[in-house]
């Protein structure tokens, strides 16, 4: 039986001097500290303020991937057919098809991706594929923004996670992260660049702490199902494909809020709160020191380390972008292929009318006018997480399109990316209990995002 802890019974002199020899080590503060500020800030203002360009409000990231787009003209099918074509490569030539059954299901997937881009782009295959609901729709409003956003964000996301911002905040929000989340404060850090960042970029770090002993089996399953949500800018293609960049800040906040909410009360019902509270296997456990005074001092000291070992700013725009770029190819054939079978099932078929039955009464009791459409949305959710959004997209009710986007977050989990990453990791979570967790976060998301759209509807 591996060896539990809970991050606590240490006394306030050791906590206290341990803070201090950290702060008061001999390390030379690193050259040019000016770059968190600006850099963050700059990063900030890309992410999370609106300017008015061309008669069109929202944020400078978008106004730049609509300018590249504009730029790009009709070729913008040809680039986003490039990418796919690589993504369909990409597992076969790096034999990670082989890895596990799951992964060459997904490899499948992406042949399949590739086969549907082509035929939407040049004009061929049957003629369901060529509606203007499904092939069309999915390419010029999912794919090809997605396409764009995605590796040009990722240069920017550089600013906001990688000079130190997010380890000075993250030394604040430890007192909260016990008590709220059940998980260690040094996971503040995990839990918001997971939100704002990338969940495999999130997993990849959550993994890693699991396997040196510094999260328990509990802490590890919590942060991956729990804040390892897409991007700011998934956020954003959701928001424009939902009409809501015009609330862009009252969106991007109140799904913000609403997932953390969905994730303090599942950490506290089963499944997530059966699963041990211990380190894995053989591995030494590493519990955390809490801060509890001269936090500035140790907030600063996190942040300089974390820019000393910063690379130089053209550098990591381009470590980032190559990574931007990689995910987008494993992105893209996802949604021309899992993202397309989950459409066609919601246009054709039944299906997820039946699943959605479970989430039916609760839009019912809380008064949308389509009940039956938006249990199906949020159904579909668990196949690929944009499909919610196509099936509102230009819906006249602006409440029922701001939850069915938080539902696009805040639910997390979906077949098409993040069920396989988490599956691949080391952290001991089963099938049917991602599948349980993610009904609960549904129903949550819809009981706590409701009221919470009406207030946005009065104010705007």
């Amino acid at each position: 039986m591996a060896p539990e802890y809970h991050g606590h019974g240490r006394s306030e002199l050791h906590t206290n001097t341990t803070a201090m020899a950290a702060i008061e080590q001999d390390e030379p503060r690193p050259p040019h500290r000016w770059r968190m500020i600006v850099y963050s800030v700059i990063g900030i203002f890309m992410f999370f303020v609106p300017i008015t360009l061309n008669g069109a409000n929202t944020i400078p990231l978008d106004h730049l991937v609509q300018g590249i787009r504009a730029l790009l003209g009709d070729a913008d099918r040809y680039v986003a057919l490039a990418i796919i074509a690589a993504g369909a490569v990409f597992p076969f030539a790096t034999g990670r098809w082989r890895q596990s059954p799951l992964k060459t299901v997904f490899a499948l997937f992406a042949v399949l991706g590739l086969v549907s881009a082509s035929m939407i782009t040049f004009g061929f295959g049957p003629a369901f594929l060529h509606e203007p609901s499904i092939g069309p729709f999915l390419m010029d409003s999912l794919v090809i923004p997605v396409g764009l956003i995605v590796p040009v964000g990722a240069v920017f996301l550089a600013l906001v996670i990688g000079y130190g911002l997010m380890e000075f905040v993250g030394v604040y929000l430890r007192p909260a992260m016990r008590p709220l989340w059940r998980v260690p404060g040094r996971s503040a850090v995990d839990a918001v660049a997971s939100f704002v960042g990338s969940y495999a970029v999130g997993l990849l770090l959550t993994n890693r702490m699991y396997r040196t002993g510094r999260y328990t089996a509990r802490e590890a399953a919590i942060i991956a199902v729990g804040f390892s949500t897409v991007s700011v800018t998934f956020m954003v293609i959701v928001a424009r494909a939902l009409d809501l960049m015009d609330v862009w800040l009252w969106y991007f906040l109140g799904t913000l809020v609403v997932t953390f909410l969905v994730t303090a009360i599942t950490v506290r019902i089963p499944p997530l709160s059966r699963i041990p509270d211990a380190v894995m296997e053989g591995v030494e456990p590493k519990p955390e020191h809490p801060v509890t005074r001269n936090r500035f001092a140790v907030a600063r000291r996190a942040a300089e380390q974390t820019l000393a070992a910063a690379p130089a700013l053209p550098r990591n725009a381009w470590i980032n972008l190559k990574d931007g770029l990689i995910m987008v190819m494993q992105i893209l054939p996802s949604i021309m292929s899992v993202g397309l079978i989950a459409l066609l099932l919601a246009t054709y078929t039944p299906v997820f009318s039946w699943i959605g039955v479970i989430f039916l009464p609760f839009f019912w009791i809380l008064g949308f006018s389509d009940p039956a459409l938006m249990s199906s949305a949020a159904a579909t959710s668990v196949a690929e997480m944009f499909i919610p959004a196509t099936m509102l997209a230009g819906h006249e009710d602006f409440v029922s399109r701001f939850v069915i986007g938080v539902i696009c977050v805040s639910a997390i989990i979906f077949f098409s990316a993040l069920v396989p990453a988490i599956l691949a990791t080391d952290i001991p979570i089963k099938l049917w209990q991602l599948l349980v967790i993610r009904a609960q976060r549904v129903i949550l998301t819809i009981l706590l995002a409701t009221p919470l759209a009406h207030l946005v509807a009065a104010v705007t």
